[in-house]
């Protein structure tokens, strides 16, 4: 029994052995984190979810403002959504000392799951909301279609994230840089520290501002 036992024991610290190889930065991604994995997945999917919504809303400022196609104007705000989602992503990679190419290369590992997840969510319920697409800026019906899908697409990004974590994928990649080793000196010091809480509460007055326009518009 004591052999056998010996040889179940040596098995299993081969195989997490294995793991913790195949996927270095899973214990890391949730070290000193208090909230843990579920905390980590969490801040992820917000800081992703206020790169999409800022791409989105831009995208169809412009769109309308320029008079594309629907279509047009959708595939406008997708390209912004993930250029924004990536873009800040990059900022505290670039702040805590990566070069521009190891920002963009961890950035285009770490999110595009779960950017992507969100953008085909997001544009699933507004198609299916009644006339949201066809919406104007100044119409009620745009700003809560799209509150009810960045709700969505944060609750079918948020398990995506935490399966990504607890693999030491997704935003386990790019954890680890986000804690400098040191005082941000030089041109990096000029690199804003944007908060994903700061800028979602941001979008959130910003569109409840939208909502409050429409509604007096409709109102006059």
């Amino acid at each position: 029994m004591t052999g056998g036992t010996t040889m179940n024991e040596a098995a299993t610290s081969a195989h997490e052995h294995h793991d913790a190889h195949e996927h270095p930065g899973a214990q890391d991604a949730t070290a000193g984190l208090g909230g843990g994995l579920a905390s980590m997945a969490a801040g992820a999917t917000l800081h992703c979810l206020t790169g999409c919504a800022i791409g989105e809303i831009l995208g169809l400022m412009i769109g309308t403002a320029v008079g594309l196609a629907a279509g047009a104007t959708i595939a406008l705000s997708v390209v912004l959504a993930f250029l924004f989602g990536y873009a800040l992503s990059s900022l505290p990679l670039l702040r805590n000392g990566l070069s521009l190419r190891a920002a963009l290369a961890l950035v285009l590992a770490a999110d595009t799951v779960s950017i992507l997840t969100m953008e085909v969510v997001d544009n699933l319920v507004m198609a299916v909301i009644p006339g949201a697409m066809d919406a104007g800026l100044v119409n009620a019906v745009f700003w809560v279609g799209m509150s009810i899908s960045l709700v969505a697409a944060f609750a079918a990004a948020y398990p995506v994230n935490r399966h990504l974590l607890s693999r030491g994928r997704g935003h386990a990649l790019t954890h680890a840089h986000h804690r400098a080793s040191g005082a941000v000196t030089g041109w990096r010091r000029f690199i804003p520290d944007l908060p994903a809480p700061a800028l979602a509460a941001a979008i959130a007055a910003f569109m409840l501002g939208g909502l409050v326009v429409a509604v007096a518009d409709g109102l006059a």
